[in-house]
């Protein structure tokens, strides 16, 4: 079976590496006493990222190995020696992917993560752990030797789902039979499987067509369309997807009617109401009417009332047959002409922005952002990746660190935030697997050089 060789969604795990744990250390030589800490940072542990790689066809690499790993950070040591950052494991996937965040319990998607189409692109989709701070860090005017440093972060494990929508210009769509596979046959070097029963394309072709003006295009070939196909019926949403980055629809129109003996202009008016019902967007987009089979006696009629229902509704039309070749010069010359205007105007328009920079501003913002919310035991529950990083980094052992984690949130605005959402004094707290005591706000005298990152709460976020 064709489809062996093609996958167009799947799911896979990804963790980035834990970051290495600080050091708590003082210098000691001969002669000086108070030396003073000298504890290295850990590592920052690797990233999984995903690369766009315009050599690929297909997700095929995902289909068998589902989990992924990047590699941790090494823990600092003394006399200042930082530890080794662990190295990216960089994933390639084909143009055109979107990667989703997945619901752990449900495996549904909630939000995008990115849209890959330029060769290159990246996306961070698994940041490695960063890398605790050793105990030169935590020096200030109060607190000349620090006796504690900051663990390293375990990574990010999550799910995520890969899906691929084909990059082409045009897409030939149409209901099973149609002649599709023929046209793209004849018209560029793919040679896809082509017999006379329904549904014998499964995946789509890609070929690429030459006009004799030297123009050129990539068409796509995609397994026909029933009746039902945007409510999933057959493999409607499977097939759907792939029409979405597609510039121009070529929409293929059996006049003989096939076995069944269909109606052309019915069978045209079913696969635009399933392109509507889909996405009222393909519905919209410009779409050139093929009227195929035409060699055939005995269509004329059905060749008439297809042209006049196309041009009806503004759209291009043409006769033509994928095996004498019939009216296919001057379709291929007209398509490569529409692809061109088509493309000089989402030139224009598309951003110069670097999207591998916008997708990691979108990660670090999600990350910076905190929700509050009471749970059922009537405890306040924070969650937020880098409020949840000051925790997890805290040794939780050492009466100092834990001080030391007291001061960051009062700087952070931790005790605003919950006073915001109506948290009273002596509410529990928890954050993970900790919990604290709300004690409301209090007068902040202690005086220290970290400089703590600036969080948002979620209501803050949503009205930025």
């Amino acid at each position: 079976m064709p489809t062996s060789t093609f996958t167009d969604l799947c799911h896979i795990n990804v963790k980035g590496g834990d970051g290495g744990a600080g050091c708590m250390s003082f210098r000691r030589e001969a002669f000086v006493p108070k030396g003073g800490p000298d504890g290295g940072d850990g590592g920052n542990g690797g990233n999984v990222i995903l690369e766009c790689d315009p050599q690929l066809s297909s997700l095929i690499d995902y289909r068998y190995k589902h989990h992924f790993r990047a590699t941790r950070g090494t823990h600092g040591q003394g006399a200042r020696r930082h530890g080794k950052a662990g190295e990216d494991l960089v994933l390639r996937v084909p143009m055109g992917t979107v990667v989703r965040e997945l619901d752990p319990d449900t495996m549904t998607p909630i939000y995008d993560l990115a849209d890959l189409t330029q060769p290159g692109e990246r996306v961070v989709v698994a940041p490695g752990g960063n890398g605790g701070r050793g105990n030169i860090h935590f020096v200030t005017s109060v607190r000349r030797a620090p006796a504690f440093a900051e663990k390293g972060e375990p990574a990010l494990e999550h799910w995520i789902e890969l899906e691929m929508k084909l990059m082409a210009d045009a897409a030939l769509v149409g209901m099973p039979s149609v002649g599709k596979s023929s046209l793209i046959a004849r018209l560029s070097a793919a040679r896809p499987k082509i017999a006379d029963y329904p549904f014998t394309t499964l995946v789509p072709n890609l070929g690429v067509v030459r006009a004799k003006s030297g123009e050129s295009f990539v068409a796509a070939d995609v397994p026909g369309l029933i009746e039902g196909a945007s409510e999933g019926r057959g493999l409607g949403h499977e097939f759907l997807r792939h029409i979405e980055r597609t510039a121009l629809i070529l929409h293929v129109v059996d006049v003989t009617g096939g076995y069944e003996g269909r109606d052309a202009v019915e069978d045209y008016e079913t696969i635009n109401a399933e392109l509507a019902a889909y996405a009222q967007e393909l519905a919209d987009r410009p779409q050139i009417v093929v009227a195929n089979k035409c060699d055939m006696p005995g269509t004329e009629d059905a060749v008439q009332a297809l042209k006049e229902r196309a041009e009806a509704d503004g759209r291009k039309f043409f006769a033509v047959s994928a095996v004498t070749g019939q009216g296919l010069d001057q379709l291929v010359s007209v398509t490569a002409a529409e692809v061109a205007r088509l493309r000089s105007e989402l030139a224009q328009t598309e951003p110069s922005e670097d999207y591998s920079a916008v997708y990691e501003r979108q990660r670090q913002r999600r990350d910076r952002t905190i929700s509050i919310s009471r749970d059922s035991s009537g405890a306040w529950r924070v969650t937020g990746g880098a409020i949840e990083r000051m925790v997890v980094q805290t040794d939780w052992e050492n009466d100092e660190a834990v001080l030391y984690l007291q001061h960051r949130f009062e700087r952070i605005g931790l005790d605003e935030k919950l006073a915001k959402h109506g948290a009273k004094q002596g509410d529990e707290v928890r954050i993970l697997g900790f919990e604290f005591t709300y004690e409301g706000e209090t007068e902040d005298d202690y005086t220290e050089l970290d400089e703590s990152v600036e969080l948002l709460d979620e209501a803050e976020d949503e009205e930025e």
